[in-house]
């Protein structure tokens, strides 16, 4: 069955959820609860004229962070310094650009005003984080996510010039490795996460991953000076 939520912060157990995923509905995209429900294993994804969905898939792609597959031409790009690469230097640009350039395979749901509105304020609270890839001073490709203790959750990501989102992907991962950060979680399983590397894990196995994450304490780095 598909629960829906009431005024009161909190969410039915994950095992509940239905097979596709889909756990709860309803509720709303405050700061408080969509804290909860990341560190619950649970996740928002709804289009525009939907009600709020809340989500436990079966499996969830996850990325050990300092092993993303790297292609022989992803490499190369990567060498060559093709993209500057920076984090929280442009977090706004990055949301308005996965919300108008959607790409197959990428990271969560498309981005509504509410949702737009919700990662801004988890952003504004150290929660998020956007990563940016930049040719000649222009933005061309980058990524958010929401960061709690040691896992990161992927939400969306968007590219304008080839394969700039996959260095900022690259980058993030160097990053989170460089934190001790457990695992990047990217949701929902697709051929073009399993294609950087990423490992499908069962629900159990990914609360069990999640608890032990959630104690993580990363250490004090501002993200917003890291520069590659």
């Amino acid at each position: 069955m598909i629960f829906k939520l009431s005024d009161d912060l909190v969410f039915p157990p994950v095992e509940y959820a239905e097979s596709d995923g889909i756990l709860a509905v309803g509720g709303d995209l405050s700061v408080s609860r969509l804290l909860l429900a990341y560190s619950s294993g649970i996740f928002p994804w709804f289009n525009a004229f939907d009600p709020i969905l809340w989500w436990a898939p079966p499996l969830r792609p996850l990325f050990t962070p300092g092993n993303l597959k790297v292609s022989k031409s992803l490499r190369q790009i990567i060498r060559r310094g093709v993209y500057k690469v920076t984090f929280d230097q442009a977090f706004n640009k990055v949301l308005n650009n996965c919300a108008s350039v959607p790409r197959p395979g990428q990271f969560g749901t498309w981005l509504t005003p509410k949702m737009k509105k919700a990662y801004t304020n988890l952003f504004e609270l150290g929660f998020c984080h956007s990563v940016e890839a930049w040719y000649e001073n222009r933005l061309v490709g980058g990524l958010y996510g929401v960061s709690i203790g040691g896992f990161f959750v992927g939400e969306s990501m968007f590219h304008k010039k080839d394969n700039a989102s996959k260095v900022a992907f690259y980058y993030l991962s160097e990053w989170l490795s460089e934190l001790g950060y457990h695992f990047i979680d990217g949701q929902v399983p697709t051929s073009h996460l399993t294609s950087l590397g990423a490992k499908d894990v069962s629900r159990d196995e990914y609360m069990l991953l999640l608890r032990k994450a959630i104690q993580y304490q990363p250490p004090t780095r501002y993200w917003s000076e890291k520069v590659y």
